[in-house]
């Protein structure tokens, strides 16, 4: 039998700080040679102005095989009442190739985005760090809060987005109400970059939202939003000053446009790079060197995270019985 989760389902059975340990074991599988991971293909629909994106791995530790198809529609919500982003899941045995279950992606893919830079604030960001930011207000802004939260005890949170300011406000009432402490609307995106010892960037931004010479020495930024060749929220001197981590290199020099638009003009180039988080993870590199530098985590995003996360998922619901069963091959 196979077992079918929705979104509420996947919801009931998943919190963030377990989702930060499973990725980050994923994380230390894919550096040790656990895991396979082909690069994600791409299909545009340039008739619906949507993308579908196919994501396989195989994490041979944890017996987690599988794919998520993950689509991003941008005239979804206008036209149809959709999110813009949706994501379906699919676990295989990995012992015979059947499908042991289906589940709604959308709510694994915040999550463990969330949970990526909840590891990478975890070993890359200053212990003394006490004030965070975030650009975005979204709803995987509020799954960045939650990670870092998680991963480090901060004195406030700053906010800034250029969403409606009805929108922002309500969205730090929840944060506060959710986490404890203080979320503050910022007016720029200078302010939060100011102030931050670690900031976090969740736009869809197609140029750069933020400046090296707002960025405070000692900071850790997290950037998420960006995955596209052709999409950067990172200018180019905060890229050309900061130690720099990403989730997965290959993947980064191929999607990432935060680091293919100034490689293409000459001004950046791979070496720059210090190494991939599981590398990290692991202890084979420091996350950080010294107090003072500008420390970056780039990430667009792995099948690892989503796999680990999902697999989880589903030995979590069968343990709770949680979901519903069906058989395909009747």
């Amino acid at each position: 039998m196979a077992l079918l989760l929705t979104k509420s389902d996947v919801i009931q059975v998943l919190d963030m700080k377990s989702t930060i340990e499973f990725v980050e074991n994923a994380f230390a599988d894919l550096y040790l040679g656990n895991a396979i991971m082909p690069q994600r293909t791409p299909i545009t629909v340039s008739e619906h102005n949507g993308v579908a994106l196919f994501m396989p791995s195989y994490i041979k530790s944890m017996g987690a095989l599988g794919a998520k198809i993950v689509t991003v529609y941008k005239d979804n919500l206008s036209k149809y009442n959709l999110p813009t982003v949706l994501g379906t899941i699919i676990i295989l045995d990995e012992k015979t190739g059947k499908a042991i279950a289906i589940m709604d992606g959308g709510y694994i893919t915040a999550m463990r985005t969330g949970a990526v830079s909840g590891v990478a604030t975890k070993y890359m960001a200053r212990k003394d760090a006490k004030v965070a930011s975030i650009i975005g207000s979204g709803i995987q802004a509020k799954t960045q809060v939650w990670a870092t939260v998680e991963a480090h005890k901060f004195e406030k949170y700053y906010v800034f987005s250029v969403d409606p300011p009805e929108k922002i406000e309500a969205f730090c009432r929840e944060m506060e109400e959710k986490h404890k402490i203080p979320f503050i609307v910022a007016n720029s995106a200078k302010e939060v970059c100011n102030v931050a010892d670690v900031l976090t960037l969740a736009t869809s931004a197609k140029e750069p939202i933020i400046n090296g010479e707002w960025i405070k020495p000692g900071c850790h930024i997290n950037g998420i939003g960006s995955h596209a060749p052709n999409m950067r929220e990172i200018d180019e001197k905060t890229v050309l000053i900061s130690r720099i981590i990403t989730d997965h290199t290959d993947a980064c020099l191929a999607e990432a446009g935060d680091f293919l638009i100034p490689m293409s003009e000459g001004k950046w180039n791979r070496s720059m790079i210090a190494g991939d988080l599981g590398a990290v993870v692991t202890g084979a590199i420091p996350g950080r060197i010294s107090s003072d530098e500008v420390t970056l985590f780039k990430s667009v995003g792995l099948a690892i995270q989503d796999m680990s996360t999902a697999l989880a998922v589903y030995q979590k619901a069968l343990e709770l019985g949680v979901g519903k069963e069906f058989e395909f091959n009747i």
